[in-house]
């Protein structure tokens, strides 16, 4: 009986008396917390579908203010309107470690119907590197594997952007 209670004490299971146990597990709680992206936005954004990489631009130009490479995913409805923002990632100036079990975990947790990949060049050349391409790759690659697409990824420099969509990149 006593290696038997070592083996249930090893998965978490208690004997409470010689005929009940106490289970316990992990339970994973998600947590949300709201951040500001940008100041006097207008209020419509709120309920724009996101339908043109200008749109996402202009909500996220202040990213190049940062000195480290952002990667964020935006997770959409089935409007395209965004339900969340999940920052993937926070690189060094060039490069940016990007997971797509990072990115679709958060994905598949708010039920996305869509992402829109998003990142800044802290150099201002918003060009994509061989990386970029290479990542937005997979990561469309996975999307179309579990059903959540990504529907462009766009790439922020100083005043200017360049959509993966709108190139023909994805």
């Amino acid at each position: 009986m006593g290696k038997l209670n070592e083996m249930f004490q090893e998965y978490g299971v208690t004997a409470t008396d010689g005929l009940t146990k106490i289970l316990r597990m992990r339970v994973m709680k998600t947590v949300f917390s709201r951040e500001v992206i940008r100041e006097n936005m207008p209020v419509y954004i709120e309920t724009t579908r996101f339908s043109s990489p200008l749109q996402v631009f202009e909500m996220f130009r202040d990213l190049i203010l940062e000195t480290k490479e952002h990667f964020l995913c935006l997770h959409l409805d089935g409007k395209n309107r965004i339900i969340c923002l999940d920052r993937v990632s926070v690189g060094s100036l060039n490069q940016s470690i990007v997971s797509p079990r990072e990115v679709f975990k958060s994905a598949c947790v708010n039920s996305s119907a869509g992402l829109i990949l998003v990142h800044q060049h802290p150099t201002g050349d918003p060009n994509p590197s061989a990386e970029d391409i290479s990542i937005t790759k997979r990561l469309k690659e996975v999307g179309e594997l579990i059903g959540i697409p990504v529907l462009d990824h766009i790439v922020i420099g100083d005043g200017k952007y360049v959509s993966f969509a709108e190139c023909g990149l994805i």
